[in-house]
């Protein structure tokens, strides 16, 4: 694994189930590759939670993984209406989603305090009305 293992994802912003598609196949890999449950675990839940934060507020985008022997890294890209207030979004149960996502059971405001949580580096690039970036970092070798 010294050269690393890169995958891109595409995400569709008009399915709900099929947000996830692209954690689910990184938790595979990690597996194969040997990769503790924890590690799994952390990085599953930070990739879910952006591809949902996709489907929620940007109409989807696309997901870049890279596995090296010390790291995970994880950018998730968006051309949706960007983050107006990346403070206030990161606040715990701050949502803008709409009435119709939480009635399925979404936007409960937690997607970026999870994802910063489960990781150990998290940075947003967000400009209203062009998109956001979140590169998310799970060191394997802490």
């Amino acid at each position: 694994m010294s050269d690393g293992v890169k995958f891109h994802y595409d995400v569709d912003g008009e399915d709900f189930t099929s947000a996830g598609r692209a954690s689910v196949m990184v938790k595979k890999t990690l597996r194969e590759l040997g990769l503790s449950p924890e590690i799994i675990r952390k990085v599953s839940v930070a990739m879910y939670e952006g591809e949902i934060n996709m489907v929620i507020h940007a109409g989807g985008g696309c997901a870049d993984v890279e596995i090296t022997e010390n790291k995970v890294i994880i950018v998730l890209s968006d051309h949706g209406p960007g983050i107006a207030d990346v403070s206030l979004a990161m606040q715990e149960g701050y949502s803008t989603a709409s009435d119709q996502v939480r009635s399925l059971g979404f936007g409960a405001g937690m997607g970026l305090p999870n994802m910063k949580r489960y990781t150990d580096d998290m940075v947003i690039e967000s400009e209203v009305g062009k998109g956001t970036t979140i590169t998310m970092t799970v060191n394997i070798n802490a």
